[in-house]
């Protein structure tokens, strides 16, 4: 019987789990075979370059949903507190209130590092800048804006790690109401 290949996002989403749950290096092909059900040649017919291609076409894939989802909304909006309020409310639906690792962060900190700096680079630096022009839009200047933004984005990966940490997941939410009054983004109601 003829197997159905899985769908590529869905393959990526669980290959990232892997990653999250063993790191970089401890994610083996055979834990990333169990995860998905697929042999060793398989995940090679969809990933030729090994283990690395799978890191980075799942750093692109969870980059690809930070820019639809947390980059655009802050650089297109209209209503600048709108996009920082999307963001908020997408990267606390995203780390599940830190119950989720991120990954890229934790690639960041991980001794194979260099092989994905670019691309690690690229996501935290669209992040902070595009805080930083919504910021600015919102009425900062433009160098407060730009240290402000840098706040955010560590106060959101020290939360997350913090969190996980601690075992106490209120740390993540907490940080993140913290975030909204320090960013002018008006309280949920």
């Amino acid at each position: 019987m003829r197997r159905i290949a899985p769908d590529r996002d869905r393959l990526l989403g669980v290959v990232a789990e892997v990653y999250r749950e063993h790191g970089y290096e401890g994610a083996s092909l055979s834990a990333i075979g169990e995860a998905t059900g697929l042999g060793k040649g398989s995940l090679y017919h969809f990933f030729p370059g090994g283990k690395e291609e799978m890191a980075r076409a799942v750093i692109a894939h969870i980059d690809g949903w930070f820019e639809d989802n947390v980059f655009a909304p802050l650089r297109d909006s209209t209503d600048p507190l709108a996009g920082i309020e999307q963001m908020l409310a997408e990267t606390d639906s995203y780390f599940r209130s830190g119950r989720r690792v991120c990954l890229i962060g934790a690639l960041a900190l991980d001794d194979s590092r260099d092989l994905f700096a670019g691309q690690i680079r690229s996501y935290f630096g669209r992040w902070v800048t595009h805080l930083a022009g919504a910021l600015a839009r919102s009425g900062h200047r433009p160098g407060e804006a730009s240290e402000l933004a840098e706040e955010a984005v560590a106060a959101i990966q020290g939360a997350l790690t913090l969190a996980r940490a601690a075992n106490d997941l209120d740390v993540f939410s907490r940080a993140l109401r913290r975030l909204r009054t320090r960013l002018g983004v008006p309280a949920k109601t």
